[in-house]
């Protein structure tokens, strides 16, 4: 697994996309699909890549859902994919809890994922910088 990580419009995707046209990928943006879900987006023989995880992880615990659980089964099954996500814990803490919520358990899931990952980068001004 390969973890990608930047600020907003970074160019992470671009990267991503850059560095795999070689051998083909299927974006998938802002959810984890399931085996249904890869088949009909003809995932087969491609690099799956995760857009926007960030998104995903927010949408799970509006529907108070465990993202991190859900995550790492995920990446138990597909194992080669790419996790592409926004940095949000830099800046102002929001007011809001939920914000702050989603903010820590983004941060902890990234955390899980760079320790498992086999690659990690951080993309800035498109610009890719391997950090792990």
């Amino acid at each position: 697994m390969k973890l990608v990580i930047g600020g907003y419009a970074q160019g992470k995707l671009a990267y991503v996309l850059k560095e795999k046209e070689k051998t083909g990928f299927c974006i998938i943006d802002g959810e984890l699909p399931d085996a249904m879900q890869l088949q009909k987006a003809g995932a087969g023989g491609k690099t799956v890549v995760i857009n926007h995880f960030h998104i995903w992880v927010r949408t799970c615990l509006l529907r108070g859902k465990n993202p991190e659980t859900d995550c790492m089964d995920f990446i138990k099954n597909i194992p080669e994919c790419i996790v592409i996500s926004d940095e949000i814990g830099n800046g102002i803490v929001p007011e809001e809890a939920f914000e702050r919520e989603y903010r820590e358990q983004t941060g902890k899931i990234l955390v899980k994922l760079a320790e498992q990952a086999d690659e990690v980068v951080r993309v800035l001004c498109g610009i890719g910088q391997k950090i792990k």
